[in-house]
């Protein structure tokens, strides 16, 4: 969005103070955010542009630079990575998250740390049934990741002896330039590119993992999915994504919820619906009748004269409200089924009620 104005975009104005724009992200962030708008893709725009917009205007010197560049003064580093380039779900459901947490530092990347860079973040769709919905579900996952070298337990070297202090940062990992221009003095903190961050210059490399201090691999996590969940719901499992380089810290792993489609069921909120076909002498005489529901068989009855169409609803058999107590509902939709052949028997029967107003009226 670095054409799109970032006052604009919050609903702020120009010298709007900082609680004010603090304000203005939070409100966006909570009508946007995916799992009040799951599926709607310009929702999701919006949600990451805000995010966006808030990490430019929240930091004062890059809101400076911002009112007297524009766009092209916050992109690349000076934007903490965000200014003029995409970034994905897995990133704004990150920078939600961490806001939301303490609201201090809401993005990682604005004020960078010393030490090894972290790890990547990974994104996976998991899919469930309609069962494993409606009772919550525990699901073991198979990741493909960076994994902590065994050899040299993630430092990258061959041996403890064979790291020194980085001479360019002092072992800080950042490299402070200062830039002056006729707008004034500017101060961009960046990871030192000599040491790429680590603070540490390592002398003789592990054989093992080539000094990266990590390999490929795999590993198995568990996660466990309350009740109540749909599609567009995720979940955060901290520490489990790519391990970081040279002992960096680990990423996280952000799982998406995805519904599969049912044959029995459409879900309408916590309600389910299922449709039941019932025979003519059912609908006019009455019945009680076993139908599937997501915990299992249960009685229905049917009233004498229930027309077709109608809906009856099998209160707490839906799904469980996934923030609060108690469940939706099962709405049970009626179709009187008509026979396409019969025998000369029923035929004659179905003749002799046809005399009768009450049963066939005109």
């Amino acid at each position: 969005m670095s054409k799109q104005d970032y006052y604009e975009a919050l609903g702020v104005s120009r010298g709007a103070a900082a609680d004010e724009i603090k304000k203005a992200y939070r409100q966006m962030a909570m009508k946007y955010h995916p799992d009040r708008n799951p599926g709607n893709k310009e929702a999701e725009e919006k949600f990451k542009e805000a995010a966006e917009a808030y990490e430019v205007l929240s930091d004062p010197e890059k809101r400076q630079r911002y009112d007297r560049f524009g766009s092209d003064g916050v992109k690349g580093g000076g934007a903490g990575g965000f200014g003029g380039i995409d970034f994905d779900l897995s990133d704004a459901l990150r920078t939600f998250m961490s806001g939301f947490g303490g609201f201090g530092d809401l993005f990682g990347e604005s004020s960078r740390q010393s030490g090894p860079p972290r790890g990547q973040d990974l994104q996976i769709r998991l899919k469930l049934t309609l069962e494993e919905v409606a009772t919550g579900v525990e699901k073991q996952i198979k990741i493909k990741r960076w994994v902590q070298c065994e050899a040299c337990h993630g430092s990258g070297a061959a041996s403890s002896d064979a790291v020194r202090t980085c001479p360019d940062c002092g072992g800080s990992g950042q490299i402070r330039q200062v830039s002056r221009s006729l707008f004034g003095q500017f101060v961009n903190i960046a990871s030192c590119p000599r040491c790429g961050g680590s603070g540490r210059i390592i002398q003789k490399p592990c054989t093992s993992c080539t000094g990266s201090g990590r390999k490929k691999g795999e590993s198995q996590v568990r996660v466990k999915i309350p009740a109540g969940v749909s599609t567009g719901n995720y979940l955060t499992l901290h520490g489990e994504g790519d391990a970081g380089p040279k002992g960096g810290p680990s990423g996280d792993v952000i799982v998406l919820i995805q519904e599969a489609p049912d044959e029995r069921f459409e879900r309408h909120g916590d309600d389910v619906l299922y449709k039941l076909r019932v025979g003519y002498s059912q609908a006019v005489l009455g019945d009680e009748i076993q139908i599937p529901t997501l915990q299992g068989k249960a009685k229905l009855e049917i009233e004498p004269g229930t027309q077709s169409g109608k809906i009856l609803r099998m209160k707490g058999k839906g799904i469980p409200h996934l923030h609060g107590s108690g469940r939706g509902d099962q709405l049970v939709l009626i179709h009187v089924w008509t026979p396409e052949k019969i025998s000369k028997e029923v035929k004659g029967i179905l003749q002799q009620l046809a005399k009768h107003p009450e049963v066939f009226p005109d």
